[in-house]
């Protein structure tokens, strides 16, 4: 009876575990929406302390957060919109799109561009009729709309979780044995300031390097020389590859026009990185999260395999997790002791009352 009633716990405890399992992996999305709302309210939460510290309510300095957001992208659309879009519609502006500008091309070239010009044409005249376009265009509706309710929902939660974790932080603690909770505490509080510097760090590369690659691709006479820096800014976001993607674009844009630029182009992109790893990252950044480059590479791999490309932007966050509780609990590092860069804000916590 006893081995009967050990196999039942254990078969119980299997099936609750693939369960829990399959759930979280349904709610991956979910799940995604509320790491990335805590990593944002990381992010926020030095700027709000310093204006509280001022006299500016923390629901105010969430809003002065959030309008100057508005303002930053406002700027950006006023500004580069126009000259990106100028850009792409110069880049396309020689593409060939009716049957018979095709048919033309075609004829007048050889290789793997002819057999491109063919595709295309094929393509055409297998596209769907007006009627047809119905459903997919509902579809990409509703995809619209489901990510603007995610970017609200996202939004929405990092600035609750600004004034509810300390009570979050509470209950947790309440959980835990009294002699663990300074230690928890601690490494949670840890985790926050890491996050925060990174997210703040990442912000302030993306300006940096679509600024500095913009100038430079304009300044070699580069086509789309702000596509190109923009591009490469936002790729700042993926680790690793999205640095490496960008170069390889940009030199292979260069490419195009001549090996000089192609040369200039790669120096531009070289020049930076260096720039970056040896005294931009150093002086501003740090060590935000204290990961080796090999565990950024193999974790970026990992999630993009596991969840899909669109999760890689939270690869990092993730790893400095895990990373961090690593330290604390199994290599017995003091919590409290652990240094994060001041990225903007000094990354200091107020003490919970």
């Amino acid at each position: 009876m006893s081995l009967a009633k050990r196999a039942f716990v254990a078969s119980a405890v299997v099936v609750a575990v693939v369960v829990g399992a399959l759930a979280l992996w349904k709610l991956r999305v979910v799940i995604a929406l509320l790491f990335s709302a805590l990593v944002i309210s990381a992010a926020m939460r030095p700027g709000v302390e310093w204006l509280a510290a001022r006299r500016v309510p923390r629901p105010a300095g969430v809003l002065i957060h959030y309008l100057a957001l508005l303002i930053v992208i406002g700027v950006l659309l006023w500004q580069i919109v126009p000259e990106a879009v100028s850009q792409v519609q110069q880049a396309i502006g020689n593409v060939p799109t009716t049957h018979a500008e095709i048919a033309r091309e075609a004829r007048h070239t050889s290789g793997i561009k002819h057999d491109l010009l063919l595709a295309l044409d094929k393509r055409l005249r297998n596209l769907p009729s007006g009627a047809s376009l119905i459903h997919p265009a509902i579809s990409i509706g509703k995809k619209a709309l489901e990510a603007l309710v995610g970017i609200f929902f996202t939004f929405a939660v990092a600035a609750y979780w600004i004034f509810e974790r300390e009570r979050a932080m509470d209950l947790v603690l309440g959980a835990v044995g009294r002699g663990d909770r300074k230690r928890v505490r601690d490494t949670w509080i840890l985790i926050d300031r890491k996050l925060g510097a990174f997210v703040r760090g990442q912000l302030l590369m993306i300006a940096f390097v679509s600024t500095v690659l913009s100038l430079a691709f304009w300044g070699i006479g580069l086509p789309y020389w702000l596509l190109l820096g923009v591009f490469a800014g936002l790729v700042e976001m993926v680790p690793v590859v999205g640095p490496l993607a960008a170069g390889v674009l940009a030199v292979g844009v260069a490419a195009t026009q001549s090996w000089q630029q192609a040369i200039l182009a790669a120096i531009a992109v070289y020049g930076l990185r260096l720039l970056q790893d040896y005294v931009v990252n150093p002086r501003v950044l740090g060590h935000a999260v204290g990961l080796s480059p090999l565990i950024v590479l193999v974790t970026v791999s990992a999630v993009g395999i596991l969840l899909g490309g669109a999760y890689v932007i939270l690869s990092v966050p993730i790893a400095a997790v895990f990373a961090t509780l690593i330290d604390v609990f199994v290599r017995d590092r003091d919590p409290a002791q652990e240094e994060v860069p001041a990225v903007i804000f000094p990354a200091k916590e107020r003490e919970a009352g």
